[in-house]
């Protein structure tokens, strides 16, 4: 049998981290209809490629789409025609909207707050036209940690971004099933695989903490390079990753 390139090695792990997630949090089950939430970045492109691929297998039965959302007020040059290459040449249909948001209407939230709130509208907006039963987004295991973080130190809240979250007002249900993936490896992924980067600008970036919390992140992991694990099983035993 011959040996394995690194790459292959790689390929192998993700795709394997990603059917755990999938039955351990059991995020697809037959019939599905998943919309994804593309934003053209490596995680979201992941993450159309691996559904993509366990779409052919049938077992489950499931349908995939991708949205691609474009806010007029954030400069975001996103390449539409290659996101709708990409997908279509996997199987998956490709959606586009563009929409905007004011902040000048209320003081009180931040300009990323009001973004990220009327992407998230327009995905229930679409999901429910094309009679989508889940949303899935791209958030990998740094994403849920660094979230977990944020709300513990600003908020005094142990709590993150469910891997599977069931929607009280309406029948939808938010899965990220790129939760037990380390975003390292998803970039050497996206490297190896030749994924084009869309160009992100936007001005408002510079005010979150999320930077600053994935960079504190990084020295707590030089201390322990288990401590990842150690907030993920914490984080599982309270029971903070499915709602």
């Amino acid at each position: 049998m011959p040996l394995l390139s690194n790459e292959q090695k790689l390929e192998k792990k993700i795709i394997s981290r990603f059917q755990k997630a999938i039955y351990d949090y059991q995020l697809i089950t037959d019939g599905d209809h998943i919309l994804i939430g593309l934003s053209g970045g490596k995680d979201s492109l992941c993450l159309v490629e691996l559904l993509s691929k366990r779409q052919e297998i049938r077992k489950p039965s499931f349908t995939v789409d991708a949205l691609h959302i474009r806010m007029e007020n954030i400069k975001y040059e996103s390449d539409e025609a290659y996101l709708r290459d990409f997908c279509e040449n996997r199987g998956v249909r490709f959606h586009c909207v563009t929409t905007c948001f004011d902040s000048s209407t209320d003081n009180r939230k931040s300009p990323c707050f009001l973004c990220s709130w009327n992407r998230r509208k327009q995905m229930f907006v679409m999901a429910q036209r094309l009679g989508c039963n889940k949303i899935a987004l791209g958030h990998h295991m740094d994403d849920i940690i660094h979230t977990a973080m944020m709300n513990l130190y600003f908020q005094g809240s142990f709590s993150t971004m469910p891997v599977c979250l069931k929607m009280r007002k309406m029948p939808i249900t938010i899965i990220r099933p790129l939760c037990l993936e380390a975003e390292e490896d998803l970039r050497i992924f996206a490297a190896n695989k030749g994924y084009e980067k869309q160009v992100k600008l936007c001005p408002y970036e510079t005010d979150s903490h999320r930077t600053s919390m994935r960079e504190f992140f990084k020295k707590i992991e030089m201390m322990n390079n288990g401590a990842r694990y150690s907030v993920w099983n914490a984080l599982e035993k309270e029971g903070k990753l499915v709602e």
